[in-house]
């Protein structure tokens, strides 16, 4: 196992979305581990669904998000520490653009590669431009002292005569050009409302992070990569314990429409004692009988809709667990399914287990996406009411009735503080709400 202090790191950052750096990530990602290198991935930001994609990349390596807005320091650092143990290379892709944050640059990618002291790689869509490069990548070199821009690769470079054209511009910044990569058409990503389709529903997968790690392997500058790198420090203190466990045995449901749980929250339960079993309701299972707490992620349950609500077994499951007092908490998709209908986007309304008084439409769609400052407006397992917490809210379906029946399980704010009102609901011990939570605060 190498050495733990000489894990050393970069971050992959891009100057906006869509640049392609989440498909070079990939590919340094399955180069790295095809060469027998053990590599650690990390996501910034709230994303769930590239750090599935780093998995496969990784030799099924799991990927940690790492979030200097959500998360406290200790808690940062405790899921870096984890999650880079017995790693050789730690690579953290950045999210939306390198300097774009929650609140100005607060919780952004650059914020991140600055207080971890690791250098970032630009990946530059270079499709529509050619020698004002220089100019983007001279002011994002030099628009924060604190973070080191070490070096950049090319994305979308269309010929030789454009690739020369784009080096001659940048020589005279000194800045390392490690690779120039030409557009490769069977390397697009496709997506869906939430992002990209997920990684377990991608076909052919292995087949497109190795035709990704083939296409950079013929463009990069492996020495100058290797020479950027540099170590991982890893501050003090450090925990995983984001959240109180639900429970001492928590069943998790865990498939294609619940697979949005965050990997530090699920280790952080472990480390606190509890047991974790899984469960998919698409396949029409049950949680186990014997667990005291069940957690409902959010995922895809919209696309889904017809078959939860047709499986029985789920259902009766869960009812079940209610009925003999165990913890139930739903976020997001895991709250539509707790609720009594979801009516899918053609206008058709499921039953869905009933366990909390509240109508879910992804038929009225409407976009719900940031940061969220979250009070727990009651004594639940995750803590007593007054409780403060950090989290993320991204979802199109919409609360339709309901709203006035339960009681509401939490007070939130915007990331910058203007009040949204009370979320989620709760009833005996089933509880749940539309926000993502991530740590606590304080």
């Amino acid at each position: 196992m190498p050495n733990r202090h000489l894990t050393r790191g970069l971050v992959v950052a891009a100057p906006a979305s869509a640049s392609g750096k989440t498909t070079v990530t990939l590919a340094l990602l399955r180069l790295l581990a095809r060469e027998g290198r053990i590599v650690a991935p990390f996501k910034a930001g709230p994303d769930y669904i590239d750090g599935a994609f780093h998995r496969a990349a990784s030799a099924g390596r799991p990927c940690y998000n790492l979030d200097l807005f959500a998360m406290r320091p200790a808690t940062l650092a405790g899921v870096l520490d984890y999650g880079s143990a017995g790693a050789e290379i730690v690579v953290i892709e950045g999210v939306m653009g390198l300097f774009d944050g929650a609140v100005s640059s607060e919780g952004s990618t650059a914020d991140l590669a600055a207080k971890l002291d690791l250098p970032v790689v630009l990946v530059i869509d270079a499709a529509r431009q050619s020698q004002s490069i220089a100019a983007l990548v001279h002011g994002f070199r030099s628009f924060r002292d604190d973070v080191v821009l070490a070096g950049v690769i090319l994305n979308r470079v269309s010929s030789p005569k454009h690739e020369m054209l784009l080096r001659n511009a940048l020589a005279p910044l000194g800045l390392p050009v490690l690779a120039a990569l030409p557009p490769e058409g069977d390397l697009t990503m496709p997506s869906r409302h939430l992002g990209l389709v997920q990684a377990e529903e991608r076909d052919g997968l292995d087949f497109f992070l190795d035709r990704a790690a083939d296409w950079l392997h013929l463009h990069l500058d492996r020495a100058a990569l290797e020479q950027l790198l540099q170590p991982l420090q890893v501050s003090r203190p450090a925990t995983l314990a984001a959240l109180p466990p639900l429970g001492q045995h928590i069943a998790v449901a865990r498939d294609a429409a619940f697979a949005f749980a965050y990997p530090h929250l699920l280790q952080g339960w472990q480390a606190q004692g509890a047991s974790l079993s899984f469960f998919s309701p698409l396949a029409d299972e049950a949680p186990a009988p014997d667990c005291d707490a069940v957690f409902l992620p959010g995922g895809y349950p919209e696309l889904h809709a017809a078959k939860l609500a047709g499986n029985g077994h789920l259902m009766q499951g869960l009812r079940a667990a209610a009925d003999r007092g165990a913890a139930i908490y739903g976020e997001c998709g895991g709250f539509m399914l707790l609720g009594r209908g979801l009516t899918d986007a053609e206008g058709n309304r499921h039953a869905m287990a009933g366990l909390l008084p509240v109508e879910t439409s992804f038929a009225e769609r409407k976009r719900h996406l940031g940061y969220r400052r979250i009070t727990s407006l009651a004594d639940t397992m995750l803590g007593p009411k007054g409780s403060r917490f950090r989290g993320h809210e991204f979802h199109y379906s919409v609360q339709t009735g309901g709203k006035d029946a339960g009681a509401a399980l939490f007070m939130a704010t915007d990331a910058v503080g203007a009040e949204l009102g009370p979320s989620g609901c709760r009833q005996g011990s089933v509880f749940g709400s539309y926000l993502h939570l991530i740590d606590r605060e304080g």
